[in-house]
């Protein structure tokens, strides 16, 4: 492992201003280029972790300090974590690259390193599955890899340090007796041991006192919990082969042992432990019964009394191999997921004897048949992909310690139950009733709320959209909601609904929707932690309404609608699973992006005072990333075309104060590099339109350049959007800008029921606008698009020739057989996106067959006179790569100019490298041949014949 010590910002700043002569962009730099994934804060806001990761190549874990005084690296780091305390951090470490891609997955080491930040000390272990800190940080678990050695003294790479030995002498679970081990329930004699299950068989495990490096090592280990006051450690252990299952609870403060629970014939499933340590709960279920099928009972420890009661199966429900534990917050109530049934999975016969091949039932039981009936709720490719996840389905039930009543909450006409801290209602919802219509008309639910006492449940919302649920305050006194343009506050114990912005002329729907659907809502912001207020937002202001009075104010003041500035509350502290509250008169941060400059800002607001107080001004992206749980620290992104989100740290009330922590854009250096503008015009009906212009590396104005269109729907709130520099199904707009292109996002705005020609108006006036300002040679303008966009590049060249070449991937070509085709990732049919959604026609295909044709590429190709390059991956999982099949035919047949791009065994979007940089190579080959006259290549020119390659034995 490498330690790098702190390098002063002047320093870097100094070197970069000295950096040698600019170079032309390669593919090469593409790849080697690191994007930062998501960072990690501890919770004091000390100490910053985030993975570094280039598009093809070997990731690095950055360490940095909100103090800035010192900064680490670690090698190949991955899937970074830090201590609540901030004084250790953990990295996966990766293999290298050519391994993955030279050796078999089983073969490629499994490890992590844990850096000590106070002094830089760093332990590496091998063979490591997974590795987790307590949540005070003050203790690492390390689980090793099943049915592997646990690594030996000598094996481990300690750079400083050792950890001393375990300090008990016998860890608990590693021997056990004979008659421990007899088990009546087993079919099989002693001296042949049924074969344990993958799923039952445990791990070796470590758990580490970071501060005094004491450790306690238990083998055959299935699940490990620690509570939150950071009392104790809990591990269910499984020994299948010797018949030992016990339950284990580790004194934290010394690492003494203690069995809870022992069994010879159970095997423990699930395990929790409540937040105060004073009880554990798990399932527990026959061991010698086939792990699909086996059913559980749950029990519940008192640890402080040593108490234990079970709960098996009652009123019609049990528990099963996926039935969930966990305790709520208080330590009063376990919430549990149960199951109305457990069945072995059912087997097919088979032939036993001579004549059994002639037995009509035992043949056609061996049948490959799947019955589509017209009353199924879901269409079988549907219930195909979701049977796994109905197979893991549980319905939450409720205990209540204090009396001992256990209440089932969910069932399968209420399904599903959203976890809450709410001692008297939580919400419910179910989708059961709308599961046949989602096929054409979108998603629904019906919304209740259940009582937590008793389990009944009352009505709230019929029909609402899956999109818009309900919000339900702390307290569970009121539940706000969104419907058909206005806002209300639904009073539990009155059960009134109140309609909040009746006398609000200040629209709540979203002003830009184009869809064939009721307009959505802007969403809610936080509740006030008493439930006496909850924030809402409409396009631009926060507004605050009183739960008892009813009455609201623009928080904001009304200056987001006045600047054009949307605001958002930001930096709230997130208890998840739990949504973010805030308190009375709580100063809290909020993200500004205005609408007219695309720029974003940091401001402030007192919650329940009406004002807005600026904080930050920016002509940049801002992306707020993390929040530390104990301090009012955040870290967030700046960024432009022209400058790399790197990433600082402030405190929320200032952060105009900010620290820079990460020098990434010092990447950007060595490479020219364009700047990016936004460009204003009205579409053919007249309608002000926007989109950015992104001028090439070294613009001279007056010169005109072939332009590359890029497009989907709103694109202008790219303008201070950094390049991503990645190869994949997107032209990379910085190799482009570096190769001579200017590169056009523009806006686009639908009507309903006619999506293409919109696009057409909309796409064709902006062109036209850039050839008006010198910049784009007319002659020399390329179109490209993906998905949605590729319908749209795909129809746009039947309707004008102002486009010289198009590469359009993934498009839907001929809606009237795209209408019923389906969505193979998840099994749903299409027709909702055309009755409903993205493809906005509106109606159904018999109602308005014209409209479907109309809009429809296939139809007009005999119109097209620009070049087409089709690109599909023949296992999308969104649009049937047909419909790229259905274009190139007609093309075909139309003697257009046209080349279809198969990449086998793809999805959707790209996954496999060797795919997405032949795309991206063949991309740019084509617009420089069509755009800007280069030779055409050998695939494009003649095509490539079919081979096959020898194969690895």
């Amino acid at each position: 492992m490498k330690l790098f010590n702190l390098i002063p910002l002047a320093i870097c700043l100094s070197f970069s201003a000295h950096a040698a002569p600019e170079r032309a962009l390669s593919l090469d730099d593409i790849m080697h280029f690191e994007t930062l994934q998501q960072p990690v804060i501890s919770d004091n806001g000390k100490v910053i972790a985030v993975q570094a990761t280039p598009d093809r190549g070997d990731s690095r874990a950055l360490i940095r300090f909100s103090d800035n005084r010192k900064q680490y690296e670690i090698i190949n780091g991955t899937d970074v974590n830090v201590s609540a305390d901030g004084k250790f951090v953990l990295a996966t470490i990766e293999a290298t690259l050519f391994d993955r891609e030279t050796k078999k997955k089983d073969d490629l080491p499994h490890q992590i390193v844990l850096l000590n930040t106070e002094n830089g000390k760093q332990q590496q272990f091998d063979k490591v599955n997974s590795a987790s800190f307590s949540d005070d940080g003050h203790f690492l678990v390390v689980k090793f890899e099943a049915n592997k050695p646990e690594p030996a003294e000598s094996e481990l790479a300690n750079t400083e340090s050792k950890i001393p030995e375990p300090t008990t002498s016998e860890p608990i679970a590693l021997k056990s007796t004979a008659s421990e081990t007899k088990n009546t329930n087993n079919a099989k004699a002693d001296s042949e041991p049924p074969e344990i299950e993958k799923a039952d068989k445990g791990a070796d495990i470590r758990l580490i006192n970071l501060a005094t490096e004491q450790q306690t090592q238990l083998s055959d280990v299935t699940r490990f919990v620690f509570d939150k006051a950071g009392n104790y450690f809990v591990a269910a252990v499984n020994q299948g082969e010797s018949k030992l299952h016990q339950v284990v609870l580790i004194t934290l403060d010394n690492q003494t042992q203690r069995q809870l629970y022992t069994s010879t014939d159970e095997h423990i499933e699930a395990l929790a432990i409540s937040d105060d340590g004073q009880y554990v709960a798990v399932t527990k279920g026959a061991a010698s019964a086939i792990r699909y099928g086996r059913e559980y009972n749950m029990l519940l420890i008192d640890v402080q009394q040593n108490k234990q009661q079970q709960f098996a199966q009652s009123e019609g429900w049990t528990y099963n191999q996926y039935s969930s534990l966990q305790f709520s917050k208080d330590g009063q109530r376990l919430f549990v997921g149960r199951v109305p049934k457990v069945e072995q999975q059912a087997e097919l016969a088979d032939y036993q004897n001579p004549n059994d091949v002639f037995n009509p039932e035992i043949i056609t039981a061996k049948k490959q048949l799947r019955i589509w009936h017209g009353d199924d709720a879901k269409i079988k490719p549907q219930e195909v992909k979701e049977y796994e996840q109905e197979l893991k389905r549980t319905y939450l039930a409720v205990l209540h310690l204090d009396s001992n009543t256990l209440v089932q909450l969910a069932d399968q006409m209420v399904p599903d139950v959203t976890y809450g801290e709410q001692t008297r209602f939580l919400l419910a919802s179910s989708d059961v009733p709308y599961q046949k219509m989602i096929t054409w008309a979108g998603f629904y639910r019906d919304v209740y709320l259940v009582d937590v006492s008793n389990g009944n449940k009352i009505p709230v919302l019929t029909q609402q959209p899956s999109g818009e649920m309900p919000t339900l305050s702390p307290q569970a006194k009121y539940l706000a909601y969104y419907q058909q343009g206005n806002v209300y506050l639904y009073d539990v114990a009155s059960q009134r609904k109140i309609n909040l912005t009746a006398n609000i002329s200040t629209p709540f729907a979203n002003e830009d929707h184009d869809y064939p659907s009721e307009a959505p809502g802007y969403g809610f912001g936080p509740w006030l932690a008493d439930g006496s207020a909850i924030t809402v937002y409409d396009k631009y202001d926060v507004w605050q309404f009183n739960s008892a009075s009813k009455q609201g104010f623009m928080l904001t003041n009304g200056e987001g609608r006045k600047q054009k500035t949307q605001f958002r509350i930001v930096g709230l502290v997130q208890d998840k699973p739990l949504p973010a509250v805030v308190n009375n008169a709580e100063t809290v941060l909020l993200q500004g992006y205005n609408h007219l400059s695309k720029a974003d800002g940091f401001f402030s607001v007192k919650i329940g005072v009406a004002g807005v107080n600026r904080l930050t001004e920016s002509n940049s992206k801002l992306t707020l990333l993390a929040r530390a749980d104990k301090a009012a620290t955040v870290v967030f992104s700046k960024q432009r075309y022209d400058l790399y989100p790197d990433l600082y740290i402030a405190d929320n009330t200032s952060p105009q104060k900010a620290v820079q922590l990460t020098t990434l854009d010092k990447q950007r250096k060595p490479f020219k590099w364009g700047n990016a503008e936004l460009v204003h015009w009205r579409d053919g009906d007249g309608i002000k339109m926007d989109g950015v212009l992104i001028k090439p590396a070294n613009y001279q104005a007056g010169k005109q350049y072939p332009t590359l269109v890029y497009f989907y729907r709103f694109m202008s709130d790219r303008l201070h959007a950094f390049p991503d520099m990645k190869l994949n199904h997107r032209p990379n707009f910085a190799w482009y800008a570096d190769n001579g292109y200017a590169i056009f996002l523009p806006d686009i705005r639908f009507e309903i029921g006619y999506p293409g020609i919109s696009s057409v108006k909309a796409l064709t006036a902006g062109v036209q606008k850039l050839i008006e300002m010198g910049v784009s040679d007319p002659n020399a303008i390329g179109i490209q698009g993906h998905s949605w966009a590729g319908y749209q590049s795909a129809y746009a060249v039947t309707q004008t020739n102002i486009f010289k070449a198009v590469v359009t991937g993934a498009p839907v070509s001929n809606m009237t057989s795209a209408y019923s085709g389906i969505r193979h990732g998840s099994g749903l049919a299409r027709q909702f996106q055309y009755e409903t959604g993205q493809s906005r026609i509106g109606e159904s295909l018999f109602k308005a067959p014209q409209k479907y044709i109309e809009n429809s590429p296939i139809f007009y190709v005999d119109r097209i006179q620009t070049p087409m390059m089709i690109m599909f991956g023949d296992k999308d999982d969104a649009v049937p790569w047909e419909q790229g099949v259905e274009l190139y035919l007609a093309m075909r047949r139309a003697g257009k100019d046209v080349v279809f791009l198969q990449y086998e065994d793809e999805p959707h979007h790209l996954k496999k490298y060797p795919n997405k940089l032949d795309y991206s190579i063949k991309m740019k080959q084509y617009f420089d041949h069509y755009l800007k006259g280069a030779p055409a290549p050998d695939w494009l020119r003649q095509g490539e014949a079919y081979r096959e390659y020898k194969t690895a034995d």
